[in-house]
């Protein structure tokens, strides 16, 4: 019998996102890639990548769930390889460019044009592949889309965000970003001729707390409300394999993923049960809200930042999660920092309502084995 595995690595991705997911058994190895980080983690990143086997380049899906230069410019900088060197051979590549989402045209600042312009000259028949080269959305109506990677009984992943709303205010914020570099959105050639410019891409189980223990002033102090149309526009998903799931909300607002979360939920079903959840917007208390809590049940929480641009993750966000889970939870830091090591003290107490996780002393990144 073969024994699958299934494994969330947060790579050191400084401030942004970088996540390397291997799932599969002693047969076959396959991998998800989600974001690249920002460019000045590009050593770490590339240092990744190049762990990959020799003659197994294969990535089922490269995800890039939006525009923010701390999820996308690993991905530039990947992707400005002539495709022969590219040292990754994707299957699929899910981002919404302006193209995908004027028709819902290529989508996203000036960052979002460059990416644009190089999967549509590099790798045009991988683009949404499996949306029919459509945007990434979710629809307003209906089952929620589901999407069975290769293999029987394989990995399925199911679309939380974003919806329509999300990207056409999306459209809006990339057509005023690109303006002040003399673009006109979804004009590839002349991002392309800007990118070719830009040197630095292509240089030579036991109950705890509940949900109704969240106080009131830890409710008031979660915002949940995130005015960035670019988090907003976040491809966010479930992930699901060999009776292991996990939450991939890049990101994105809750009162999209809530609203996508409660149409999985089975009649009589309070909650979503899940194993591990990756964090919205590396903690952010502007990406966190009650509801969330009350509708995830899940055992692991996985936060993406070394703080030193935003400070994340915020404390009201952690302590919502420590208090708020349905679970006795455990939280996983890719990296050790003033920001979140305040939390080992209260994991190591007697009776302690929660569990931390964090790199090896003098190291960063860090990976959480869901099925080992």
């Amino acid at each position: 019998m073969t024994q699958p595995f299934f494994t969330v690595e947060m790579l050191p991705a400084r401030h942004g996102d970088a996540l390397w997911i291997e799932y599969g058994d002693e047969r076959r190895t396959r991998r998800i890639l989600i974001d690249g980080g920002p460019l000045h983690a590009w050593p770490d990143f590339a240092a990744r990548i190049g762990k990959l086997p020799a003659g197994d380049q294969r990535i089922e899906l490269l995800v890039i769930t939006h525009v923010d230069t701390d999820h996308i410019e690993g991905i530039i900088r990947l992707l400005a390889l002539p495709r022969a060197k590219w040292p990754l051979e994707p299957m699929d590549i899910w981002f919404n460019g302006y193209r995908q989402i004027e028709a819902q045209k290529d989508l996203g600042g000036r960052e979002g044009e460059f990416l644009s312009a190089l999967i549509h000259r590099r790798a045009f028949d991988e683009w949404n592949r499996a949306f029919g080269r459509n945007a990434v959305v979710v629809p307003g109506k209906g089952p929620l889309p589901r999407i069975a990677l290769p293999d029987k009984d394989g990995m399925v992943l199911t679309l939380l965000s974003p919806d329509k709303a999300k990207l056409t205010a999306m459209g809006k914020r990339w057509r005023k970003d690109v303006a002040q570099w003399e673009l006109d959105p979804g004009d590839l050639d002349a991002a392309w001729a800007q990118l070719v410019d830009e040197a630095k891409f292509h240089p030579g189980a036991e109950l705890t707390l509940g949900p109704e223990d969240l106080t009131a002033q830890l409710r008031a102090q979660l915002k949940g409300a995130d005015a960035s149309a670019a988090n907003g526009s976040s491809i966010a998903f479930l992930a699901e394999y060999a009776g292991k799931s996990c939450l991939f909300l890049a990101d994105a607002h809750m009162k999209t993923v809530c609203a996508s979360i409660r149409r999985l939920l089975a009649p009589g079903q309070d909650a979503l049960r899940v194993d591990a959840v990756k964090l919205a917007h590396h903690g952010s208390r502007n990406n966190l809200t009650p509801e969330f809590m009350q509708l995830v049940d899940a055992e692991h929480f996985l936060f993406s930042s070394n703080g030193d641009k935003f400070k994340h993750p915020d404390a009201q966000a952690v302590q919502a999660v420590i208090h708020g889970a349905r679970r006795k939870p455990t939280l996983w830091f890719n990296y050790r920092s003033a920001f979140n090591e305040r939390w080992e003290a209260g994991s190591q107490a007697a009776n302690a309502a929660y569990a931390t996780r964090y790199p090896a002393p003098g190291a960063a990144g860090i990976t959480v084995p869901l099925l080992a």
